[in-house]
């Protein structure tokens, strides 16, 4: 079996473009459409909109890979990173500062060319934590960079990446690819899904490639955009993630690719339309909660918070979650959700030990 790399005519991927003239049109349409949202953001509404995205992104480019990090850590470091309050000395997961450093930097950077120094600096933030990763470098390890599944003596193998010798001449091709095509390749999804491919399909670093890859991809929608694109790619493939990987082994033993432009291109108009739900999100709850947090002592503020990290708090609130969030006793919790429910703030449903609290979003919807 070969791969892309082995083949005679790589790095040169094949592909009808105007296939995909659709998708560009509709990426800028999108594009234009969120930005009429965003103009008539008040600052505060756009500073969280921007922050709850890079949660997002935060949050499932590490998801990805099976990594499960902490929410109320990642909120932190994010906000720290664009220079906003946050009391960092709290966080216990110190992998969500390097993330949120890695994600807030590119984002700052999207109008540079690519550089090796660019991609090194990116690597060590996002893996700045990690004491058993060579950071900032290029693989140097002589056996062979497997992507593998299965258990011990049973393993699959899905991709083999081009050997350490050959990473200095792979990137330098890769850069410079990367840096012309910002004219050549006119259609923002072709660039943006061979940029993915491609540095995946190479795997320059030890650990880190598909967060790198990832970065990449929205490097490229930012350009064509001139400004930092607002949306989380992480998130819509993090939800199409098995298909993410199906697509992806089957795209790197091949260079004719309009499979994968097309699966690339359908993630990214995913992503924009979940930066609409969620900025439209954003806004409700900040209304919401410019009217509720007055009414509210500070143990409701925390269930409440709690919750409204997710429009679909899962099953609602009810008074053991609420007991779990703030520690009140039973007599308090219920003391508290009724207070909230007389305020209009929650709305109930069932009663007795099964009685669920929902927001009530009455004030911020009339």
């Amino acid at each position: 079996m070969m791969y892309n790399w082995q083949l005679e005519n790589w790095p040169h991927f094949e592909y009808n473009s105007k296939k995909f003239d659709d998708l560009s049109i509709q990426f800028f349409k999108n594009a234009g459409q969120s930005a009429g949202v965003t103009a008539h953001l008040s600052s505060k509404e756009k500073n969280e909109s921007i922050i709850q995205l890079l949660i997002q992104e935060a949050m499932k480019t590490s998801a990805i890979e099976g990594e499960m990090i902490s929410r109320v850590d990642v909120v932190s470091s994010i906000r720290k990173n664009l220079g906003f309050s946050a009391n960092t000395k709290l966080i216990k997961d110190k992998r969500t500062i390097g993330i949120a450093e890695a994600i807030v930097k590119s984002r700052s950077e999207y109008d540079f060319d690519l550089t090796e120094k660019m991609l090194w600096s990116w690597h060590s933030s996002l893996l700045a934590h990690d004491k058993n990763i060579i950071k900032g470098a290029w693989r140097t390890h002589n056996e062979p960079m497997q992507i593998i599944s299965g258990i011990y003596g049973k393993e699959v193998v899905h991709f083999e990446a081009p050997p350490s010798l050959r990473l200095s001449k792979e990137m330098k091709n890769y850069i410079k690819w990367f840096n012309q095509s910002r004219t050549e390749i006119k259609n923002p999804i072709i660039r943006s899904a061979i940029a993915h491919l491609y540095f995946e399909s190479i795997h320059p670093f030890e650990d880190g490639n598909g967060r790198i890859g990832r970065i990449l991809s929205e490097k490229v929608l930012s350009q064509a955009l001139d400004q930092p694109i607002l949306l989380s790619l992480s998130n819509s493939i993090e939800k199409h993630r098995n298909q993410y990987y199906s697509e992806l082994k089957e795209n790197q033993r091949k260079l004719t690719i309009d499979k994968w432009i097309i699966f690339f291109g359908e993630m990214i108009m995913d992503a924009q339309k979940n930066m609409l739900q969620t900025i439209e999100f954003t806004i409700k709850k900040t209304k919401f909660l410019d009217y509720a947090k007055p009414l509210m002592d500070a143990k409701q503020q925390k269930a409440m918070n709690k919750m409204l990290q997710d429009e679909n708090f899962i099953g609602g609130m009810n008074a053991s979650k609420y007991i779990s969030i703030t520690k009140a006793s039973k007599a308090t919790a219920t003391r508290d959700l009724a207070d909230l429910v007389s305020k209009k703030i929650f709305i109930s449903k069932g009663g007795g030990r099964s009685t669920t609290y929902a927001v009530s979003w009455e004030k911020v919807e009339s």
